[in-house]
């Protein structure tokens, strides 16, 4: 299964342990993360799926794919800016949201109008977004939820 990841671009110590403990998980359970290639959140979860052999897929906001950050393993350039936002939800099975702000949000609201399942950890407040406290309870979330479609 393919998993988006959206969060912050700028993160603490804390969010960025918690994203790498979530791209640990997806990688160790098979899945493939999808994120924004960037930094933050996008940064540690591809440095944690790559810790367990995991695969990535980066989508960056501008034309070049070197944008990347070092851990994605596939870079998508798409010249679009924040309205690669999109792409990158449509692109994954389920979303996990750590963090964030209006990008993230924005990316939750296109989850769920593309009626994938949601879990956050320490994020918006939405309804439709399953509220959970580890990476473990996350994946596990998004996995039994797209089990049932």
């Amino acid at each position: 299964m393919r998993v988006s990841v959206i969060g912050g671009g700028v993160i603490d110590r804390e969010t960025a342990a918690t994203a790498r403990a979530v791209g640990r998980e997806l990688g160790d359970r098979g899945h493939t993360v999808v994120c924004g290639g960037l930094g933050g959140v996008m940064e540690a979860v591809c440095e944690g799926a790559e810790e367990a052999g995991g695969d990535t897929i980066g989508i960056v906001p501008g034309p070049d794919r070197e944008a990347a950050n070092e851990y994605v393993d596939t870079a998508i350039a798409t010249a679009m800016g924040n309205a690669r936002n999109v792409l990158v939800v449509l692109n994954g099975d389920a979303a996990i949201a750590i963090d964030g702000s209006t990008g993230t949000l924005s990316e939750i609201g296109h989850a769920l109008d593309f009626g994938r399942p949601v879990a956050g950890i320490d994020t918006h407040d939405i309804e439709g977004v399953a509220v959970v406290d580890s990476a473990a309870a996350a994946v596990e979330h998004v996995e039994s939820a797209v089990g049932e479609r």
